[in-house]
């Protein structure tokens, strides 16, 4: 939804939203993500609207969001999941997802809750038929990872016959968006960027400060990347405090998986090395969030003499 002098957005942003001297959260963490794109107000809905209407093609309104979340009892779940699922006006089912540290398995993960999302239809009654399937979205948004051995940001999958060069048609998409390769697309003129480039720069960019003015210039032509900002803008101290906390399970969570596949996979040069770096990573991205010393030390097992020299 750009906007333009005649039609100007509903929210013009002069300075930056945020305060000097603000941590800002990261939104290409899954939780951060899903924090702003399900709270229940109109902005967060139209922003998740208007990023669902840009990756998929076609405009469309979310109807109805399902909280995917694990219960609080099963927060310690190793495969716990932070996506977005939603059904839009027409009835297609929508999962989105952000995936900061994307497995080595993303891809077989994908296809799999593709086939869950889109099997998961009822279609039973003696008034229905196959026909009545919707046509389900799987969306994934890559942070931190190079996927395809090309400069495409987005890519866009459904069945077809390679070797004859037919599209079979089905009912099921699987969408990425590789967020390391904006690199070449951020110093672009922003009037020249698609809709779909001023929200993987967004994405990737917000927390940079070198990037500040770009992206004040994104928020100000987006209508709807200036709705996810006036929703972050007003997460309470009790939201932020529990994106922190699911910040911190993620982390360990995502560690110890990490360190289980590669085990699996038998890679034995360099495991340490590589996981130890991970554990900085991690400890990194936990400090700019404001998790404390004591935290990030329990969460990652990095000393608190380490952790405070990052």
């Amino acid at each position: 939804m750009e906007t333009n002098n005649e039609n100007p957005a509903q929210y013009e942003w002069g300075p930056f939203p945020f305060r000097d001297g603000e941590r800002i959260l990261d939104i290409r963490y899954d939780e951060v993500f899903k924090a702003v794109f399900t709270k229940d107000t109109s902005d967060s809905r139209g922003a998740l609207s208007d990023l669902i209407s840009t990756l998929i093609g076609c405009t469309v309104v979310v109807e109805t969001i399902t909280a995917n979340e694990p219960p609080i009892n099963d927060l310690r779940q190793k495969y716990i999941r932070f996506d977005v699922s939603c059904r839009i006006k027409g009835g297609e089912f929508v999962n989105v997802e952000m995936s900061f540290n994307p497995s080595t398995d993303e891809k077989a993960r994908l296809e799999y809750y593709t086939g869950i999302l889109f099997t998961g239809q009822d279609i039973h009654g003696k008034n229905k038929n196959y026909n009545d399937l919707k046509e389900t979205y799987q969306i994934a948004i890559l942070a931190k990872e190079e996927f395809y051995p090309d400069e495409e940001l987005i890519h866009d999958f459904s069945y077809s016959d390679l070797k004859r060069h037919v599209l079979y048609g089905g009912k099921t998409k699987i969408i990425t968006v590789e967020l390391v390769k904006t690199k070449p697309i951020v110093d672009k003129p922003v009037e020249e960027m698609t809709n779909a480039e001023l929200w993987a720069v967004f994405f990737q960019y917000l927390t940079d400060p070198e990037k500040r003015a770009k992206i004040i210039e994104i928020i100000k032509r987006e209508e709807g990347i200036a709705m996810a900002v006036k929703t972050m803008t007003g997460f309470t101290q009790n939201e932020i405090e529990y994106i922190r906390k699911m910040s911190l399970l993620k982390a360990e969570l995502d560690y110890q998986s990490g360190m289980t596949n590669a085990k699996r996979e038998g890679h034995k040069e360099g495991l340490a090395e590589g996981r130890n770096e991970e554990k900085l990573d991690i400890a990194r991205n936990l400090k700019k969030m404001g998790l404390s010393v004591s935290q990030i030390a329990e969460g990652t097992g990095l000393s608190a003499e380490i952790i405070a020299k990052l």
